[in-house]
């Protein structure tokens, strides 16, 4: 494998056919001096790409395909003549999928020193290997630890905890006082600690602010989407379990706690002090009023609002306002004929 490194980013990969399956404990079947620079789908498979085939829907471009390496499962027989060279592996896909990863790793492993356009001070803390890029700031008391990448224009403010290998990209926010994990990964304009949504009621009709005293503290092995806001808790703190992934245009409001390896599609809101269990899922546009509870395993589909607590663990959730789906489904098909007389 060599490695074509710019000023501080490896910019390019290339693969021999051996070394692919040295790495992915596979058998060569063609060329093993192939190469492949990038990349593709098996559809759009072109000289010096990297495509993988196995889903049995796709066989017809295995054919067409142009690609220079083809990764295929062992057990795959070729009905016709097949120009690409393939590796053999147990499982293609997740052969691919542990690929993407050590290539993204060995990406991440180049970005490894503090720009002299960034700022920190004396008392800010760093680990071994943290990469700060350009016009990033790190506050005062704030400590970032080992193999952490902090990309162009983010901002840490005082008195933050940031862990070892985390992947902050341009534009995140994390307000003073935030508590971030190890492993975390926070895209774009991801704000962490920003106030939340309260406001008191004045007998002129006006609105007080209620200001916002605690933090937010996010577990290992967290990502959090692209402007994504994760609000500070009033008092104490707003929590995000270890495992939990967050997808892009969340807001999670203040003093919300999430259990572990609970995931969110786009755009899900929660409001204020609702407790969110372990595994659960919520699909794409939910939303989740303020001081409930949701156990252990629900399943919030998309665009329901759910409205009241759950009461057992494992419920699957539809419409707005949510309950059961399957009788969500029921009712829904009485709503159709009725609607078509």
């Amino acid at each position: 494998m060599r490695t074509f490194v710019g000023a501080t980013e490896k910019v390019i990969m290339e693969f021999t056919a051996k070394q692919l399956a040295q790495v992915l404990r596979g058998t060569v079947d063609g060329d093993e001096k192939a190469t492949a620079t990038k990349f593709a789908k098996i559809e759009h498979g072109k000289p010096g790409t990297l495509c993988f085939f196995a889903n049995p829907k796709y066989e017809q471009y295995v054919y067409t395909c142009k690609a220079s390496i083809l990764l295929v499962d062992k057990s795959f027989q070729p009905k016709e003549p097949v120009s690409a060279t393939m590796i053999r592996v147990d499982n293609a896909y997740t052969a691919i999928t542990e690929l993407l990863k050590y290539v993204s790793d060995k990406k991440k492993k180049a970005r490894r020193h503090r720009s002299l356009r960034a700022r920190w001070f004396l008392t800010t803390k760093f680990g071994k290997r943290v990469y700060v890029g350009a016009f990033s700031f790190v506050g005062h008391h704030t400590t970032v630890g080992d193999d952490t990448i902090i990309h162009e224009n983010v901002y840490i403010g005082d008195n933050c905890t940031i862990g070892k290998g985390c992947i902050l990209y341009p534009g995140v926010r994390i307000y003073p006082g935030m508590v971030i994990g190890n492993h975390v990964i926070l895209h774009a304009g991801c704000v962490i600690g920003s106030d939340g949504f309260g406001n008191a009621p004045q007998p002129d009709g006006t609105w007080e602010k209620i200001e916002h005293l605690g933090n937010v503290v996010i577990g290992d092995n967290v990502e959090i989407g692209a402007n994504t806001t994760v609000d500070r808790a009033q008092m104490e703190s707003t929590i995000i379990g270890n495992g939990v992934k967050i997808d892009n245009l969340c807001q999670i409001a203040h003093n919300v706690e999430i259990g572990d390896n609970t995931v969110m599609a786009a755009q899900v809101g929660i409001a204020g002090s609702t407790h969110i269990g372990k595994n659960c899922i919520i699909a794409g546009q939910a939303g989740i009023v303020g001081h409930l509870n949701i156990p252990d395993h629900t399943t919030i589909m998309a665009q329901a609002g759910v409205t009241r607590s759950v009461r057992k663990e494992g419920e699957v959730l539809l419409g707005a306002p949510a309950f059961d789906a399957k009788q969500y489904m029921k009712c829904y098909a009485r709503f159709k004929m009725a609607g078509s007389e």
